[in-house]
């Protein structure tokens, strides 16, 4: 056969040196499709829970409030303060799921309950210092936002209520906190029906306090309402307390406690100082651990006090790290109230606070 240029040409080998960049640039690229792939499967497994949890928003708005015949101002002010936070919350339970994930490989036994207990109140109580403090405990899974299952969303049954609620794992407790509960008449009974074992708990705190508290924080979402004076009173010239202001309402302890106590015997509730949890919350936290069975982990080594917001932060003796606060919406300055209308408001509640202290056992020396 002739020898031919065209042919030879056609058959040419590439060098070696190009080989070799082919070789390395189809390596790269395969490396960077498998971590597209990676990245794109993780983020679909991972759970929606900002719309699980607020699927009900728009629901919520249109309600009634759950103090039924109260008046209130603010409507769904619990939700507008509490919202604030919650961002922080489900930050601080994703922080905390990461935490428990990093001790231990994936335990397939973890499930998610529906809670063996409940922080029922009161709003202004010091609830949300009390569910932070809780979450400090390795032996309690809660769930941040609050669910209000019981006293607004109950026609979404007992699964959906379940599936708002941590995995939890055999010997820890499921808690949930929504301050709403212990001011609404039908809660009693629901809870009761969900389960008749189920601990509570009610944060209180001197009512002429937390009303002025509950009226701060209403201000500060609508600062044009009436002052505290004027709401206060049905008739001011002749001192008629308006007890249908739910401010006010909120506070006469003793009448709500009797629903309760009508449905669940008076050992299955604990109630907790709110004053105490701020000037001694070691030894209140011990008194709540106890009560829910606990070992007493959360001690006064997880403490340090705030002078500037007035309560105590949180700090992880083990980690040496810097101390956690609460949200920028709590420790608000109160308003200067007269103090005529404070003392009237006293007088009005002395004897709902009596009766309080002889249901309870305790005397909380709010008079």
């Amino acid at each position: 056969m002739e020898y031919s240029p065209i042919l030879h040409n056609l058959h040419v080998v590439p060098p070696s040196h190009v080989k070799n960049k082919l070789f390395v640039f189809c390596i790269m690229l395969s490396i960077w499709v498998y971590m597209m792939y990676c990245c794109v499967g993780y983020c679909s497994t991972v759970p929606n829970q900002s719309a699980k949890r607020y699927d009900n928003d728009s629901e919520v708005d249109n309600q009634e409030s759950s103090l039924g015949a109260s008046r209130d101002l603010l409507n769904n002010e619990n939700d507008l303060d509490s919202r604030g936070d919650d961002w922080d919350e489900i930050r601080g339970e994703a922080k905390a799921s990461d935490e428990n994930a990093m001790s231990g490989s994936l335990n397939e036994s973890e499930s998610k309950k529906l809670p063996q207990a409940i922080i029922i109140g009161v709003k202004k109580g010091g609830t949300r210092a009390l569910l932070e403090f809780l979450r400090l405990h390795p032996d309690i899974r809660a769930v941040g936002a609050e669910p209000h299952f019981f006293d607004r969303n109950y026609d979404k049954g007992l699964e959906w209520y379940r599936e708002l609620m941590p995995k939890s794992s055999e010997g820890q407790l499921t808690m949930e906190k929504t301050p709403g509960y212990y001011v609404t008449k039908e809660v009693p009974g629901r809870i009761y029906t969900m389960s008749k074992d189920t601990k509570l708990v009610v944060v209180v705190r001197d009512p002429v306090t937390r009303a002025i508290s509950d009226y701060t924080q209403t201000r500060s979402k609508k600062p044009d309402i009436p002052s505290f004076e004027s709401l206060t009173f049905k008739n001011m010239s002749a001192g008629l307390i308006d007890t249908t202001w739910s401010a006010v309402q909120i506070g006469m302890y003793a009448k709500h406690l009797e629903r309760w106590l009508q449905h669940f015997p008076s050992e299955q509730l604990l109630f907790v100082s709110g004053e105490r949890l701020i000037s001694d919350p070691a030894g209140e936290m011990a008194r709540v651990q106890d009560f829910l069975g606990l070992r007493r982990v959360v001690t006064e080594k997880h403490f340090h006090f705030n002078p500037a917001k007035g309560f105590p932060c949180l700090k992880r003796p083990e980690w040496n790290s810097k101390p956690h606060c609460l949200g920028k919406t709590k420790g608000r300055t109160h308003p200067n109230i007269d103090p005529e209308v404070v003392q009237k408001l006293r007088d009005f509640y002395e004897p709902f606070n009596r009766k309080f202290y002889q249901m309870t056992g305790h005397d909380f020396g709010w008079d």
